[in-house]
């Protein structure tokens, strides 16, 4: 069946959270030492990856990180233990760094996504954005006037399940009026994104590189599937 629609997971797929010299003065032990390039990668993997649990939570803490996608004041309190218990000395100091993961204007989009999104839109094929996630990440669209190009957002927290959920998937397709064998997934995590396949959807995986190591990770996603010159 031809691909009518692709969806897209959203961190470490279009966009991804990354390290620059604005982060320096907030990323800091408690003796006021900056962290070194492995600290920093470490804090910033934690804060997004997309399945893996990395650090130990009592009670309420694990009650926050096993719905965190779903109610944003659970991903505040799960995110906030994640940075303390990562080194980040003081509340205050992990408050400021989870206001910038939460802040879709400090992510990095991948270097071929507007690529992608005009060329998807050049075949007449419909485009969603799929995430778990537990804030708003539309204005990292809107503000490269790439929002033209999307057909529809499926966000966790406004869904009301979390991938691999079906549900959150059903849903998106249902809001693109696209059957599932007619959709391509595209997503870093082959245990969240590629739920989709339960479906009946294909599945392409992509590598969760630093931008910069991976200029054109969705373009070979796209042509494994005959979407891509």
């Amino acid at each position: 069946m031809t691909i009518e629609a692709v969806l897209f997971d959203y961190s470490g797929t279009l966009f991804r959270l990354e390290d620059d010299d604005s982060w320096v003065d907030q990323m800091v032990d408690a003796d006021g030492r900056a962290f070194d390039v492995h600290e920093k990668t470490e804090i910033l993997r934690r804060m997004t990856a997309p399945v893996e649990q990395l650090v130990q939570f009592g009670t309420e803490g694990q009650y926050a990180w096993d719905n965190r996608d779903l109610d944003p004041k659970l991903h505040r309190r799960a995110y906030t233990e994640v940075l303390r218990k990562s080194g980040v000395p003081t509340d205050e100091q992990a408050a400021i760094l989870y206001q910038r993961l939460i802040d879709p204007l400090t992510w990095t989009p991948y270097p071929d996504v507007e690529e992608v999104l005009t060329l998807l839109a050049a075949q007449g094929i419909q485009v969603a954005v799929v995430s778990n996630i537990a804030f708003d990440i539309r204005p990292a669209f809107t503000s490269r006037n790439w929002d033209r190009y999307l057909d529809a957002f499926a966000l966790s927290f406004e869904i009301g399940a979390v991938k691999p959920d079906p549900r959150i998937f059903a849903a998106t397709l249902g809001k693109l009026g696209v059957e599932p064998e007619a959709a391509l997934m595209v997503g870093d995590s082959a245990e969240a994104d590629g739920g989709a396949t339960a479906l009946g959807c294909r599945f392409a995986l992509v590598d969760p590189l630093p931008s910069e190591e991976r200029p054109s990770g969705l373009l070979d996603a796209l042509r494994g599937h005959g979407l891509s010159r």
